[in-house]
């Protein structure tokens, strides 16, 4: 399977590094020289569109960082769509709008192809350790096409459902994941503040039920300055998933006002 990968910025240049390194013949395309000259000296070749990189790929892989970015990567003059192979997979690993999702299907199919929503979770840290988490929304077929080329990043891999349902799990997993931060955040700065250690506070947070992977980790994450823009963008379509639904979520609400604080 030819693979072309689009969006090589802090997690998607690992992931494309993985796949080049699993024996795919790869295809990139990022705006960032640099980080395209570090997967041509791995193997792969370098577009010079999307829509080139699409014309010459079975499945293209697109991990840009939101639907504006998105939209203009497929739908431009010399973006995907235009040049899709009747046969090839779209694979959007991004986190976006369901809608967004919803709204490139149809162009997609339209053109004799097939599209899943695959986000995934893990960071820059997973995609370099081969540990990352993969949701994945559209038909079993298509999702068993491409697990080879998830596995070369992460054996854990979702099929939530039809199209659209991992972007949906994605912004779930996201709400609790600030919920998460906020409490650690909040627990943590309390305990230091009363002189308990950083050891105490981890070991009574880990063997508690308020155990969670933040909190027994808090004090050795690395997530800023890169992942506060990317946490409130996430969670601003959470809130607005939300309120499709009718749901409030007052709490992934102030994490988002918070994110520049509670990010560790």
């Amino acid at each position: 399977m030819k693979v072309g990968f689009i969006g090589l910025g802090k997690q998607g240049k690992y992931l494309a590094a993985n796949i080049a390194r699993s024996g795919f013949e790869l295809t990139v395309f990022d705006l960032n020289a640099k980080a395209v000259g570090e997967l041509v000296s791995l193997g792969a070749k370098a577009a010079r569109s999307p829509g080139d990189l699409a014309a010459l790929s079975d499945a293209i892989l697109i991990c840009v960082r939101d639907d504006g970015q998105l939209h203009s990567v497929l739908n431009d003059s010399d973006g995907v769509v235009g040049s899709l192979r009747r046969g090839s997979t779209v694979v959007i690993h991004s986190t976006v709008s369901p809608s967004t999702i919803a709204a490139q299907a149809e162009r997609i199919h339209q053109k004799g192809c097939q599209l899943i929503d695959a986000p995934v979770s893990g960071g820059e840290k997973g995609a370099i350790g081969r540990t990352m988490s993969y949701m994945v929304g559209g038909s079993s077929e298509t999702l068993e096409r491409c697990r080879p080329i998830f596995e070369a990043s992460g054996t854990k891999i979702t099929h939530t459902g039809p199209l659209g349902t991992a972007t949906q799990a994605k912004l779930v997993h996201q709400i609790v994941i600030s919920g998460n931060m906020l409490a650690a955040y909040e627990g943590v700065r309390v305990g230091l503040a009363a002189g308990l250690s950083k050891e105490t506070i981890i070991k009574v947070l880990s063997e508690g039920v308020a155990q969670s992977k933040i909190a027994d980790n808090w004090f050795d994450l690395s997530l800023r300055p890169h992942s506060i823009p990317v946490f409130y963008k996430d969670l601003e379509l959470c809130l607005d998933f939300a309120h499709e639904l009718g749901i409030p979520v007052p709490g992934a609400a102030l994490a988002q006002q918070l994110i520049e604080e509670i990010v560790p």
